[in-house]
């Protein structure tokens, strides 16, 4: 995953602080096609994951002795947001199952997954972009992984309905937009007060 190998969370898989592996599902089918989807019972359009490969995998793939949670990303499932990551953060060892094609049997939710999580309400066509963002969000709160610890606690959304205050660097003047005075003049107790005024 290309995308995951560079930046923070890059830095740190490098670092052996947190470790990210994509498994190919077809790996635990049982017939010579390697199937991982069939066509539903009841009749419809589209294709449905079958459990089985999702079952034998997440057995294969946990680790023993180690705090797991089983994701199964779905557009049905709770909307993620930043206060569940101090919970997530928690586990040795996130598994998430990416559904592809018109749906997951609704077995893998029942007996393989520990909960269901969705990133937003829209439809893409496969759960890795939503397992990726959850990675990433939970990633960068694993210790040492971002350099400055003290910046994730004041943060958008570190409390219900905060937003972080606006940022600023050089230039001081650019078209016609300058940065605050405030920030200029060196008076922290002031800037501090600008800080929490203009955060939401």
């Amino acid at each position: 995953m290309p995308y995951f190998e560079v930046g923070v969370i890059g830095k740190a898989i490098k670092k052996k602080l947190i470790t990210i592996k994509a498994h190919n599902l077809r790996k635990w089918t049982r017939d010579k096609h390697k199937s991982v989807d069939d066509q539903p019972y009841g009749g419809g359009a589209g294709m449905v994951m079958m459990v089985e490969p999702f079952d034998r995998a997440v057995k294969a793939i946990k680790k023993r002795g180690k705090k797991s949670r089983v994701i199964l990303l779905s557009p049905r499932g709770k909307i993620f947001c930043q206060k569940d990551v101090p919970r997530l953060k928690r586990y040795d060892q996130l598994i998430f199952l990416c559904g592809r094609y018109s749906s997951v049997d609704e077995r893998i939710s029942q007996l393989v997954a520990d909960e269901e999580l969705s990133v937003g309400e829209y439809i893409i066509t496969g759960g890795e972009l939503g397992a990726m963002i959850i990675a990433d969000a939970v990633g960068r709160h694993i210790p040492g992984v971002v350099g400055s610890e003290v910046s994730l606690k004041g943060e958008t959304y570190t409390k219900k309905g905060h937003k972080e205050h606006p940022q600023y660097t050089r230039p001081e003047k650019y078209k016609g937009k300058a940065v605050p005075k405030i920030l200029l003049g060196g008076n922290h107790a002031e800037i501090e007060k600008w800080r929490k005024k203009h955060s939401k």
